[in-house]
């Protein structure tokens, strides 16, 4: 047995000495070095948001504001008012909708006097004449409205109407000779400026997914969602080749009366045209014979049953990005020829067409019942392109929300320019898109940041957070373009606060952590640090309580 001051009890003393060192040194190195590096090397990278910003959009109000050009003939005005000229008035109103975002609609109505020139056009025979002197060299701004007041027995107008709208941007209003002259005409603008740009129909329909469905009809659902792009098909459908063979001029068709409409809405969206001719497609119901007429009938009723069969055959919307509108031309086989459409009522549809929200358009097109009395099949068909493309063009309107205006009493309105859309129609639906836009953009963003603010485990990437701050920024530049009368600006932006968020809402990158769970943390961290963590306390807990022991028990010196 050593002695107490022999080297070997100096050895043992030294490796329990060592030990401990070693002991703290592991700990040290675990808690100082290894612990934060791995917190930092496995936390959940999220760049920040301007979550206050996108807060502050549910209480954005909207102010849409209309530049209206007023000009006043020397005869529309008492000779007193006329010396009031020029002077501007503001002409605020809030839409009534059930929406959290406030919506108000400002006229910015700038009066001043006739020029010598339109002075001159306005003393023509007919406003048609009128119109082409007064045609601006230089096109108006989107969304702006000139505004002629003619004199009260002025022979511009017919004697039985009180304002006329054309198919640009320009109207014009008889005047007044009263004291309140002012007022009096004022009140026809207004009903005139909101008729060609934003009316509380307009808007429901623009926000009518963001609407409680009880406040609005299912027509206010109609028009196409707001998209950067669409695709447009034409399809032949003839499900009794044996017995007709149909042509069609679709290429000349589209190219006389589809491509100018498109051309003038191509700054709504780009669009493309294709075509296509499906035989043996059939119908999913069967007609009904009427032996009154001895024709076949669809009822209203049974309408939505004709397009999920048909549609499985078109194919076009499976690999598009974007919204496709189908137009079908359905030529009726020989057993079932003629074949009518029906309305509510029973009585037969003039177009012999219906049409499906938000999907196309349906035409029923029977061949001439002289054709049969020839002994050979199939029958040569050749198709009317223009009956059907005024009916498809028809259709084509009102999917893009374009319906016939409300004209105020007394107003006379110009026939469609041959493009088949105003000028004014196109400014309307540009209103329309920019708060559908921003309605849209902003739900997006606020459950954006109601999703990353609840589930902590989601990944936020810079890009991710620089699509959400330029998606915000836009947004508010769209609200300041509107406010300031700026319609073609302010649709662009709203175009791109509505495709940052959407990309930033679907990051794929926001689903790699998501289904992460703590379990699951615990189930891969504990196999790794149970092994080396466990020694480690050990040895801690051994060393305080020998140093304890030491403190309590101090060595006794002989």
């Amino acid at each position: 047995m050593a002695a107490a001051g022999s080297p070997g009890a100096a050895a043992t003393d030294l490796e329990v000495v060592r030990g401990k060192r070693a002991a703290l040194f592991f700990a040290a190195v675990a808690i100082v070095l290894g612990l934060p590096l791995w917190w930092k090397t496995t936390e959940t990278y999220r760049a920040p948001l301007p979550y206050s910003q996108i807060s502050g959009l549910n209480a954005l109000q909207l102010r849409l504001m209309v530049p209206v050009t007023v000009v006043f003939t020397r005869d529309s005005v008492p000779l007193d008012d006329q010396g009031k000229l020029p002077f501007t008035v503001v002409h605020e109103r809030e839409i009534p909708l059930k929406y959290k975002m406030k919506i108000k609609c400002r006229f910015q109505k700038t009066y001043r006097r006739a020029l010598d020139h339109e002075e001159e056009a306005l003393s023509l025979g007919n406003v048609q004449e009128a119109e082409a002197v007064l045609a601006q060299p230089k096109e108006q701004p989107e969304g702006s409205l000139t505004v002629y007041v003619i004199s009260e027995h002025s022979s511009l107008l017919p004697q039985d109407m009180m304002s006329y709208i054309g198919p640009e941007r320009t109207a014009v209003v008889r005047g007044i000779m009263h004291r309140e002259a002012f007022n009096i005409i004022g009140r026809r603008i207004i009903q005139v400026a909101q008729t060609m740009s934003l009316t509380e129909d307009v808007l429901a329909a623009a926000l009518a997914d963001h609407l409680p469905e009880d406040k609005w009809s299912s027509d206010k659902r109609r028009p196409l969602k707001s998209s950067l792009g669409y695709e447009i098909t034409f399809s032949l459908l003839n499900p009794d080749p044996k017995s007709h063979d149909v042509h069609w001029d679709i290429e000349g068709a589209v190219r006389r009366y589809v491509q100018p409409f498109l051309n003038t809405l191509s700054a709504a969206g780009n669009f493309s045209v294709d075509s296509q001719i499906l035989y043996y497609a059939m119908l999913g119901v069967n007609p009904r014979f009427d032996p009154a007429s001895s024709s076949y009938y669809l009822a209203m009723h049974s309408l939505p049953h004709v397009i999920n069969p048909v549609e499985s055959r078109l194919g076009s919307s499976a690999a598009s990005l974007y919204p496709v509108l189908n137009f079908l031309l359905y030529v009726p086989e020989l057993a079932h020829s003629p074949l009518y459409i029906q309305d509510k009522d029973g009585a037969p549809v003039a177009t012999n067409a219906f049409h499906s929200p938000r999907w196309g358009g349906i035409m029923v097109y029977n061949v001439d019942p002289k054709a049969y009395n020839a002994s050979e099949r199939p029958v040569r068909v050749e198709v009317d392109v223009v009956k059907v493309m005024e009916v498809f063009l028809a259709q084509l309107r009102l999917l893009f929300g374009i319906a016939h205006p409300q004209v105020p009493p007394k107003c006379l309105l110009s026939g469609l320019k041959s493009e088949g859309l105003m000028t004014w129609e196109l400014d309307r639906l540009l209103w329309a898109r920019s708060v559908e836009n921003l309605a849209t953009a902003t739900t997006t963003l606020t459950s954006l940041a109601q999703l990353l603010g609840k589930i902590s485990n989601i990944v936020i990437k810079d890009g991710v957070a620089s699509e959400v701050y330029r998606a915000v920024a836009a947004v508010q530049k769209a609200a300041e373009e509107l406010a300031s009368g700026h319609l073609s600006s302010a649709f662009t932006a709203s175009q791109e606060a509505v495709t940052s968020s959407e990309r930033a809402f679907f990051d794929p990158s926001l689903l790699h952590l998501l289904y992460f769970p703590d379990d699951q943390k615990f189930a891969v961290y504990i196999p790794l640090f149970l092994p080396m963590t466990v020694p480690i306390l050990l040895s801690l807990v051994k060393i305080f309580l020998e140093t304890r022991k030491s403190w309590k028990k101090p060595e006794k010196i002989d």
